[in-house]
């Protein structure tokens, strides 16, 4: 998530620090994590072949330098009663982001919130119940933030998660023997 997130601070936070180096280990064990945040260290250690001790400190080590910033869980955005998902892409006032970005991530239903270079200012991920919940939030509750100046929404169809879009490992050629 990115510092205009739902529910994170609307300005980040700079340690002076450069970003941590990782490693191959490092990365699979963010990999393994980000499948399944609840999985043991036992059975992490296991899946990245390093001792538990080793996975213990990595991840430890991790957390201390804010690589990993928590743990959560996946939710079906259907399944919890908010069938109808948009990216609502918004355009403000020039010098206006830090106040509107405040009083868009604490609209209902907005779920990520991004300033991004381009046509637009603002990239907004919407999750709501139906469509007349959209317009509601769209219409009358990100209009009526002062110093936005326009609005596109784009509903979404159907959503594939990061492991559905993933690039399949390739077998190589001299794996592939004829028995």
């Amino acid at each position: 998530m990115d510092h205009l997130s739902y529910g994170r601070p609307s300005t980040p936070v700079t340690t002076g620090r450069p970003a941590t180096a990782l490693d191959d280990v490092d990365h699979a064990i963010l990999r393994e994590l980000g499948a399944d945040g609840r999985m043991s260290m036992r059975t992490l250690a296991e899946r990245v072949r390093v001792s538990r001790s080793n996975v213990y400190l990595r991840v430890e080590r991790m957390i201390a330098d804010g690589v990993i910033t928590g743990f959560t869980a996946r939710i079906d955005p259907a399944r919890a009663g908010l069938g109808t998902t948009a990216y609502v892409l918004v355009n403000i006032d020039q010098n206006a982001w830090r106040t509107v970005s405040v009083e868009l991530r604490d609209i209902p239903y907005v779920r990520h919130l991004a300033l991004v270079g381009g046509d637009v200012d603002l990239v907004m991920l919407v999750r709501a119940p139906d469509t007349a919940a959209l317009r509601d939030i769209v219409l009358a509750r990100v209009h009526a933030v002062t110093g936005v100046r326009s609005t596109r929404t784009w509903i979404i169809f159907d959503e594939l998660t990061s492991a559905a879009v993933a690039p399949k490992k390739r077998v190589a050629a001299t794996d592939q023997r004829d028995v």
